[in-house]
């Protein structure tokens, strides 16, 4: 039998709290990113287009975006990306990626395709965070806003997941051990 886990009890705007936590940008990093707001603005639509460029060039993540507005779409991008260097990573910041992902869950997007996408933005990110006057220090901030990204982006799916498993099994606590394997 598996063993209980305390981080099986945190749920809904803790997980938000302890992934902020977990991430423990200081207040120079969060300084650092702020600053590189106005180049990520530029760079912000070049980013988009690659991004959309392989998403249309792949089969699978194509069928998504049919019918859709790009418009809509390369602003949203643009936007998400632009907010990765706001300094601000807080429970609204954490909500609007919450948010995202929970948009990806609802139209069946894989998880898979988000992730792959990283090696896309993380490029475009690096440049701009080695702009700074402490550029190790920048690209090591952006890192980690963009692994707690990551991290919120994953909560959606697996909150998803739970949710449905918990339904069918009569229970979160036997949807959890089924999901380690020990169940």
């Amino acid at each position: 039998m598996s063993q209980e886990r305390a981080s099986w009890q945190i749920k809904d705007e803790a997980t938000i709290d302890e992934l902020i936590t977990l991430m423990n940008l200081s207040a120079e990093e969060k300084t650092l990113m702020h600053s590189l707001v106005g180049p990520a603005t530029e760079v912000a639509p070049e980013m988009t287009n690659a991004f959309y460029e392989r998403l249309f060039h792949h089969q699978h993540t194509a069928e998504y975006l049919e019918g859709v507005s790009m418009e809509r779409l390369h602003s949203m991008v643009a936007q998400w990306f632009i907010e990765l260097f706001s300094g601000t990573y807080d429970q609204d910041y954490a909500r609007r990626r919450m948010a995202i992902g929970q948009i990806h869950v609802r139209i069946g997007l894989p998880v898979r395709y988000p992730l792959a996408m990283l090696d896309v933005v993380m490029p475009f990110g690096e440049a701009i965070a080695r702009q700074s006057s402490q550029p190790e220090e920048s690209v090591n901030a952006f890192r980690k806003v963009l692994a707690l990204d990551v991290a919120i982006f994953n909560q959606a799916y697996e909150d998803n997941q739970l949710r449905h498993l918990a339904e069918l099994v009569g229970g979160e606590r036997l949807a959890r051990r089924l999901l380690s394997g020990s169940g």
